[in-house]
């Protein structure tokens, strides 16, 4: 009986166990469900907040406000560090790129197209990344890697091709600024691999969106002929983008990545087009042509086919 009721013991303790790990994912997915969420509602909310802020303001403004936040965070965390100098370098680098670069180009683009265009075309960037990577650093690709890199940048094309007919030359200009956004955005994350091993993620963002904030500067003062006094709802938007898009997202994101794979967070990522496409048409009223549909289908399936990963042998 001793045995018997020690294995039952140990039976209850193994299934506390699994139900705890199970709850502990489930925290994990939902987290970067959220994180995800918040990253599709970012260009609607950009729409919304040209009503008072021209796009490059705009840009200043919302890292500002997350440059602030970021500083809270570290302080309180207690992981505030100062790199070195060559690492300070490169984080101000990436920074200018992934923060002052991208930014800039993707509210200008944001501006000139429409919403639901753009989360299809930022759907396109980790396949963009990937061909970039083989381009500089000699990646092996995969058949299906290449089948799925070629897919998303014809998606893209599809896009921008309806956009040249129908949308007219200022959509066309946008779509493009966005897909100059994704080569940027990709040279950012190549220059943050370099230092972000060494620093805690939210040191390596603290010391970017500041370098990144304060090269936005000059570029807002080009549109001072264009400031106003904002209205309510801009300034509830600014604060959502700033507060929610740029810092809590990150937040959420990284938490769930301790518990996801990378094909799984890559996976996820897929959600963003059409969160964001589905709120373009019910907040802003846009509606989706037939070559944004076929386009943005073509761009999601190849990014799926692009970041997967070939599997190892068992050995």
């Amino acid at each position: 009986m001793g045995t018997l009721a020690k294995r039952k013991t140990q039976l209850v303790q193994t299934n506390i166990a699994d139900t705890g790990l199970r709850h502990t994912r489930t925290l994990y997915l939902i987290a970067a469900l959220i994180a995800i969420m918040l990253w599709s509602t970012s260009f609607v909310g950009t729409k919304i907040a040209y009503a008072s802020f021209p796009p490059l303001t705009l840009g200043a403004a919302r890292f500002a406000i997350a440059s602030v936040i970021l500083g809270v965070i570290v302080a309180v965390r207690r992981e505030f560090a100062l790199p070195a100098r060559r690492d300070l370098g490169m984080m101000a680098l990436s920074g200018l790129l992934g923060t002052t670069m991208y930014f800039a180009l993707e509210n200008i683009g944001v501006q000139l197209t429409t919403a639901s265009s753009a989360a299809l075309i930022v759907a396109s960037y980790p396949a963009v990344t990937a061909l970039l990577e083989f381009f500089f650093y000699r990646t092996r690709i995969s058949w299906m890697r290449g089948i799925g890199i070629a897919m998303a940048i014809f998606g893209v094309y599809r896009i921008s091709g309806g956009a040249a007919q129908q949308g007219g030359e200022h959509e066309l200009t946008g779509n493009l600024l966005l897909i100059a956004a994704g080569f940027v955005f990709a040279v950012y994350n190549f220059a943050t691999r370099k230092v972000v091993g060494r620093y805690s993620m939210a040191t390596v963002s603290f010391y970017q969106t500041i370098a990144g904030t304060i090269a936005f500067i000059p570029l807002a003062l080009i549109e001072k002929d264009q400031w106003r006094m904002p209205t309510t709802e801009s300034i509830w938007m600014l604060l959502y983008l700033g507060l929610f898009c740029s810092v809590a997202a990150f937040m959420l994101y990284n938490y769930g990545l301790r518990g996801l794979t990378a094909g799984t967070a890559m996976a996820l990522m897929n959600l963003v087009p059409i969160f964001g496409v589905a709120l373009s048409i019910t907040v802003l009223g846009e509606a989706l042509r037939p070559g944004d549909w076929i386009g943005g289908s073509i761009v999601i399936l190849g990014v799926i086919l692009s970041v997967r990963e070939k599997k190892k042998p068992i050995r």
